[in-house]
């Protein structure tokens, strides 16, 4: 099961919503992922595709619970895709175009509402109602072990511009984007999808994502150590390389023998240890010297080395 669908499984089995909330829920999940057709007066019908068990359970719920309308439900495999696509119809019936427009769905003497049913959303339950339903129609959520991205896809510009305000209502910051005729809600940041969901009702699922961006945290810092670590290393193993060069310089001239006993100290000490830094370097003489005393010493033998080419 994707992480969508686990996110939609668990919003469907979220209880103790208000009748309010209830009908604001079924309107979304209606205008989001319905189509609604029309053959005259007082004449439509609905059809609800989803490839998402739970999101059909949900709206047959709902609609059994709200209104008195018959739910016929399909249950096709794709042989393709190997998947599960779930076609609910709402027929013509007496009391449909009345439910529709108590869904907020149907406007009377103007058809379809372009904009959200601000009467239906009255407070703040219903408001995270509406939203867990458009997520649960038309909603997408990427695995948070990749990256932290929540989206919904609706249609209608004016639907679109609505949502967004309701889903910026619970403190996070969405964006909008157009796609194809159609429009995303969508949400990049970890604090704006983990308080979305919480809103929305998928705690558990928000717990899920915390602990994978706490795992993310752990192995990022455990990558950027280890690459400091080998940059430190490569940067040692060729300072390391480089003064050993200068070593066999100054052997050659003007020679060890020659050079002062602080070089000649440090001469051999390096050749003893080329895989040591500067700092342990140090440690190894008798006396010690500092990383700042061994870093003088290579100078002093450059300078020395240098003079002696000349």
């Amino acid at each position: 099961m994707s992480f969508t669908a686990q996110v939609k499984d668990e919003l469907s089995r979220v209880e103790g919503g208000t009748p309010a909330a209830e009908l604001a829920q079924l309107s979304a999940l209606v205008r989001v992922c319905g189509t609604l057709s029309f053959r005259g007066a007082g004449r439509y019908s609905i059809r609800i595709a989803t490839e998402t068990g739970a999101v059909a359970r949900t709206i047959i719920k709902l609609t059994h619970k709200l209104f008195d309308l018959e739910t016929p439900l399909t249950v096709r495999r794709s042989v393709l895709h190997k998947t599960r696509n779930y076609l609910i119809e709402m027929p013509e019936q007496e009391e449909l175009a009345r439910d529709l427009v108590t869904l907020g769905i149907l406007v009377p003497g103007h058809g379809l509402a372009t904009t959200v049913p601000t009467h239906l959303l009255r407070d703040a339950r219903a408001r995270a109602a509406f939203v867990r339903g458009a997520f649960m129609a038309g909603g997408f959520i990427a695995d948070p072990r990749g990256d932290f991205h929540l989206e919904i896809a609706v249609t209608g510009e004016d639907f679109a511009h609505g949502l967004a305000q309701i889903v910026d209502s619970f403190g996070v910051t969405s964006r909008l984007n157009r796609r194809r005729g159609a429009f995303a809600i969508y949400l990049k940041s970890y604090d704006d999808v983990i308080a979305l969901l919480r809103a929305m009702g998928a705690l558990r699922m928000a717990r899920v994502v915390e602990v994978a961006r706490a795992k993310k945290s752990v192995k990022n810092d455990v990558n950027r150590r280890v690459n400091a670590e080998m940059a430190n290393q490569a940067r040692q193993t060729g300072a390391a390389a480089a003064q050993l060069e200068l070593i066999a310089r100054a052997e050659r001239n003007p020679g060890l023998s020659a050079l002062p006993p602080a070089l000649r100290a440090f001469c051999r000490a390096r050749r003893a240890h080329p895989e040591l830094s500067l700092a342990a370097l140090g440690d190894e003489l008798d006396p010690p010297a500092s990383k700042s005393a061994m870093y003088h010493r290579v100078l002093r033998l450059q300078q020395v080395v240098e003079e002696a080419e000349a």
